[in-house]
């Protein structure tokens, strides 16, 4: 069931330009009689999020040694879709630097970023945290702009609001993503941690689904006034971390939230944290939502480690914890897990898999936690600089 396909490669064509590499000639052109699935068929993702403050801060990004543009690179090997976070008021980076920096991850850096995207002719998946910092499972805070709010309905109101102006206002400048992300890993809800007093409750997992549910339906109703103004039909997707997660939480949020007007539901899966679900379970588990649930899937966030060394002072999230099995930590152990579980989605019936910060290499800049990368070994870029081989995984001849 590939509904939400049409939906979300509307008026897009995808000129995939890739190159060949020896590896059995398992890399090739997508050909479009081909009765396998090619990457103009399925998204092919990257979250490039922090892609702007690491150029700003020295980062650079090599191909046989040679510089170029992420972009552009990550384009031509078989990426067709852009991922992009997007915080409600991140004043919180100007503290970070002694020097005068964007509001990264807020609504201009992202907009040079959709612009970057489109100059490269990807699509744009872009990720509302409804937040003015990261929104993951642990942690769902209010925007400070909103934190007098009492009463559920003027939070919907400014929901509504808020989503809409920005969408309005990438739509003056033609730059409307061809799908929306309406909150980011909200397996308990959202805007539920730091809760001020009176706040309306959004904590799905203290049985808040009615509001939750209201939230939602106000930001995605912003989305479709917008569609209607654009005369776009924008993929709606709504998201949560951990595979165990998706049944009970896509059935309480049709059910109980009553949100029933979106495309696709989005997970993230990394090995070291998601262990409930053994790896080789998950395309049943995915084959059965779609069934069940009449929703397409998206894998929204993967990675993958090449190394367990450093490349600055800054530990890394992926250090000594145990690889999968036949997937070491190496290069062509980071490839081939890609591979791997791109296979796994297609198989599942799935259609995106987006990878996490691929180019989130060690550089001057400076997050919450410490400065460089934390992540520099999932990159797709080694510590030379240089594009590596994990990229033929775009462009892989799949079953």
């Amino acid at each position: 069931m590939k509904f939400a396909y049409s939906r979300f490669f509307f008026s897009i064509l995808f000129a995939v330009s890739v190159f060949s590499c020896s590896d059995d000639n398992k890399v090739s052109d997508p050909d479009p009689d081909d009765n396998g699935i090619s990457p103009a068929e399925f998204a092919m993702g990257v979250d490039l999020s922090y892609l702007n403050q690491i150029e700003d801060h020295g980062g650079i990004y090599l191909k046989n040694g040679v510089q170029v543009d992420p972009y552009e690179a990550l384009k031509k090997h078989g990426a067709n879709t852009v991922r992009l976070r997007l915080w409600h008021n991140p004043d919180w980076v100007y503290d970070l630097y002694s020097h005068e920096v964007p509001l990264y991850s807020g609504y201009e850096d992202v907009e040079k970023s959709i612009q970057r995207a489109k100059n490269a002719g990807m699509s744009v998946l872009l990720d509302f945290h409804y937040s003015d910092v990261w929104a993951d499972p642990g942690h769902q805070d209010v925007p400070a702009a909103w934190h007098n709010i009492t009463d559920i309905d003027v939070l919907a109101d400014s929901v509504y609001n808020y989503t809409y102006n920005v969408l309005s206002k990438l739509m003056s400048k033609n730059l409307l993503p061809e799908m929306v992300q309406i909150g980011n890993e909200t397996n308990c809800g959202m805007m539920m941690t730091g809760v001020p007093s009176g706040f309306p409750a959004l904590n799905v997992c203290q049985g808040n689904w009615v509001n939750f549910g209201k939230i939602i339906n106000a930001a995605i109703s912003a989305v479709r006034d917008i569609d209607d103004l654009a005369d776009q039909n924008t993929v709606v997707a709504l998201h949560v971390a951990d595979p165990r997660n998706l049944n009970w939480w896509l059935n309480d949020v049709i059910n109980k939230g009553k949100v029933t007007d979106f495309e696709v539901m989005g997970f993230s899966f990394y090995h070291i944290w998601h262990t409930e679900v053994a790896y080789n379970a998950i395309p049943a588990l995915i084959s059965q939502l779609i069934s069940t649930y009449k929703r397409d899937v998206m894998l929204l966030e993967t990675a993958y480690p090449f190394t367990t060394a450093n490349n600055d002072n800054y530990s890394n999230l992926y250090y000594n914890q145990p690889p999968l099995a036949g997937f070491p930590y190496t290069p062509q152990g980071q490839r081939d897990f890609m591979i791997d579980i791109t296979q796994k989605m297609m198989d599942a019936g799935a259609i995106g898999v987006f990878y996490w910060e691929p180019t989130w290499i060690t550089s001057d800049m400076i997050d919450l936690w410490g400065g460089g990368s934390s992540w520099e070994n999932c990159a797709f870029f080694n510590y030379s600089g240089n594009l590596t081989n994990v990229v033929e995984y775009f462009t892989w001849e799949y079953d």
